[in-house]
């Protein structure tokens, strides 16, 4: 009986001394205390209560201390209550005071839970950053296509960082001012010769205004030339003319046809005419010699009239052909 007294009197002492220092860790009140940083039992056990890493607290509470800022926990619990990174801000806040910036503990908060790189900020508007834009492409007055790269030099404003625009912004700007700039160039020469034009027209755009960045320069990194668009761009036009004037020609030709089909077709009508008024002409001709209109020697006389002309056709036929033969013999006798 007492043997099993003595182990749950063991068991709960391991359970009371793992609470204990779940809730007060020790090891950390030890660390703040040498660090100069009064933290009380009762605070460390209210950061478990309130769910709380106390290491990510006290921790940054050390860092801002032995650097000469004056951070309560309380500010920097609310700041993990709301999903920041408490570390990465005071990280900010002292190399902020090194380079003699202006920033508070409110500000770096906003901007870390605007989710945007406080301490990447920081360094960056100590240390400019370089962005290169993409190849950019646009066309000279003169047809030529300009294909151009720049070096964008920008600092970050520290006031702009909540609610201005990012780096796409920037380069989207940057590209449009190139555009611009080279699509009001009278030849691509103009742009080959003064590269530095192109940056000098965009860096007067204010192409910063409303950013998170300070542009300090733009560089023309590298310009080629490439097609000949404008060149290109008549030659499609003259193609597609070429074929519309085909098409309209097939058109003419077609209509053409269709006028031939129907006058020919207007001929055998006539010719149906002829026939049929030919053929009321011996009935017309019988009737007159029954009225007593037209005689026996009418018909016999028009008989001879008929005879006689056919006779004159056919002598003036013969005529014609012994006129060609002597001519061909002629000209063979010639030759």
């Amino acid at each position: 009986m007492t043997e099993v007294l003595a182990i749950l009197l063991i068991v709960l002492g391991i359970i009371f001394l793992s609470v204990f220092f779940y809730f007060i860790p020790l090891g950390l009140w030890v660390s703040a205390v040498a660090a100069g940083v009064r933290i009380g039992f009762f605070n460390l056990i209210g950061m478990r209560l309130r769910r709380v890493v106390p290491s990510l607290i006290v921790g940054p509470m050390i860092k801002s201390h032995k650097a000469g800022l004056k951070l309560g926990s309380d500010k920097l619990e609310a700041h993990y209550l709301a999903g920041g990174n408490v570390d990465r801000v005071v990280d900010a806040l002292i190399a902020a005071q090194r380079a003699e910036i202006d920033l508070s503990f409110e500000r770096a908060a906003a901007i870390d839970l605007a989710g945007r790189d406080v301490l990447e900020a920081v360094q960056m508007s100590v240390n400019p950053k370089v962005i290169k834009t993409p190849v950019v492409t646009a066309v000279a007055m003169d047809g030529i296509q300009v294909m151009a790269t720049a070096r964008v030099t920008v600092r970050a404003n520290i006031e702009r960082l909540v609610g201005g625009a990012g780096e796409e912004t920037v380069l989207a700007r940057v590209g449009e001012g190139i555009v611009t700039t080279v699509g009001s160039a009278v030849t691509h020469k103009k742009v080959l010769e003064n590269p530095d034009s192109i940056s000098k027209t965009v860096l007067g755009k204010g192409l910063d205004s409303g950013t998170a960045f300070e542009i300090l320069s733009i560089d023309i990194a590298d310009v080629d030339v490439g097609k000949n668009i404008g060149a290109q761009l008549q030659t499609d036009q003259a193609e597609a003319d070429k074929e519309i004037a085909q098409a309209k020609a097939e058109e003419r030709r077609a209509m053409a046809v269709a006028q031939e089909q129907e006058m020919k077709a207007k001929v055998q009508e006539m010719r149906a005419k002829v026939v049929e008024a030919e053929a009321d002409v011996p009935r017309a001709m019988a009737e007159a010699m029954r009225s007593g209109n037209m005689g026996v020697m009418d018909y016999l006389n028009l008989q001879n009239i008929k005879a006689d002309t056919g006779m004159r056709d056919n002598i003036s036929k013969l005529g014609g052909n012994s006129s060609n033969s002597s001519e061909k013999k002629i000209d063979d006798e010639d030759k």
